[in-house]
């Protein structure tokens, strides 16, 4: 079987994809037409490049593409420019997941698919009580109304959450919250907790982009840890922290 990934040619997708290379993983990936991917990508024999705009690929089309793999990954984003942050799609992430999800459930599989999401340290998981300072609370609302990405990525991980569920017979998740992203050239020792040990906003960490996908890459290959935090929105941060 394969994984799918979606915002492969990000910069934490780049990473994750290495990840299961390493680990000798076939991988499908959905990137622009246009869109520049490394050099050795081009035919590698474990990797099936399909170039689509994710935002207007069909719930058909993608049933097709997904229906020979067992995990799904997406490191989607929204670029940090204007454009990227203001502009069209403003929900490029939860667009993404919805159709995903909807493209798994049709196929209707024979074993759940694991679906994987890369999220951020400053989205809450409401299926818990995580506790966040009022002054925090009012930092993330105003997030929340004035840059969509926010808004984009909380409504994501609540589609997983609460539509799909934990109950669901075609779908299990997890959501990967990195704090702080920066770039480092290789793994670095990492924790992982069920919720953030410290604030997102006046307090932040830092996650390195390669540990993120090392631990995606992990949650797929590694049926234990999948076991552990399926149904869950693990925190990732750097152990220098």
């Amino acid at each position: 079987m394969k994984t799918l990934v979606v915002g492969a040619n990000g910069a934490t997708g780049k990473h994750l994809i290495e990840h299961l290379l390493q680990a000798g993983r076939l991988v499908k990936v959905i990137v622009r037409p246009k869109s520049a991917v490394p050099d050795h990508w081009n035919n590698h024999q474990q990797i099936e490049i399909i170039r689509k705009n994710i935002a207007t690929t069909s719930v058909e089309e993608l049933a097709e593409i997904v229906v020979d793999c067992n995990s799904v990954a997406s490191c989607l984003g929204h670029n940090m420019t204007w454009k990227g942050i203001f502009g069209e799609p403003r929900s490029l992430v939860l667009d993404a997941v919805v159709q995903l999800s909807i493209a798994i459930e049709k196929n209707a599989p024979e074993s759940p698919v694991k679906f994987i999401l890369m999220n951020t340290a400053g989205n809450s998981n409401r299926d818990v009580p995580e506790q966040i300072s009022f002054a925090e609370k009012m930092v993330i609302g105003l997030l929340r109304l004035f840059l969509p990405p926010q808004l984009d990525n909380e409504r994501a991980a609540d589609y997983l959450r609460v539509q799909v569920g934990q109950q669901n017979r075609f779908i299990e998740w997890t959501v990967v919250r990195p704090d702080n992203l920066i770039d480092t050239e290789k793994v670095s020792p990492y924790t992982l907790h069920f919720s953030p040990i410290r604030s997102a906003i006046f307090d932040a960490g830092t996650t390195s982009r390669t540990n993120v996908g090392h631990f995606m890459a992990e949650l797929i290959t590694d049926e234990a840890l999948w076991f552990s935090w399926k149904g869950q929105m693990p925190v990732i941060y750097n152990v220098s922290n």
